[in-house]
């Protein structure tokens, strides 16, 4: 048996708006419509400069409206450089490794 899993609506309904400009991406131009797109490029830096910004800047809630859990799991190494403080929730959140960033070898002795 299955369980169905009930979404909490968005925190505001112009993140139903592919014309909106999202709260959260409060220090660019781009639009609902427009993240959506940026989520999806086949370019996986694009995509994880993106979907980092919405996992640091979004309220929790409003993620689930842009991506699933698996998207973040598949983008995770790639996305430790753009989460900031929000890294560590997140490896909680999706139970995993909350790596220290930058890398070890890339720190100043």
């Amino acid at each position: 048996m299955s369980a169905a899993v009930a979404l909490l609506p968005p925190t505001c309904a112009d993140l139903e708006d592919p014309a909106a400009r999202p709260y959260f991406l409060w220090w660019t131009d781009t639009t609902v419509g427009e993240l959506r797109s940026l989520l999806t490029s086949p370019d996986v830096e694009t995509r994880a400069y993106w979907m980092g910004a919405l996992l640091r800047e979004a309220n929790t809630r409003d993620v689930w409206s842009f991506v699933r859990p698996q998207q973040i799991r598949e983008l995770w190494p790639s996305l430790l450089r753009h989460l900031g403080r929000s890294r560590a929730m997140w490896a909680y959140l999706l139970h995993l490794e909350a790596s220290d960033w930058p890398p070890a070898e890339a720190r100043r002795a």
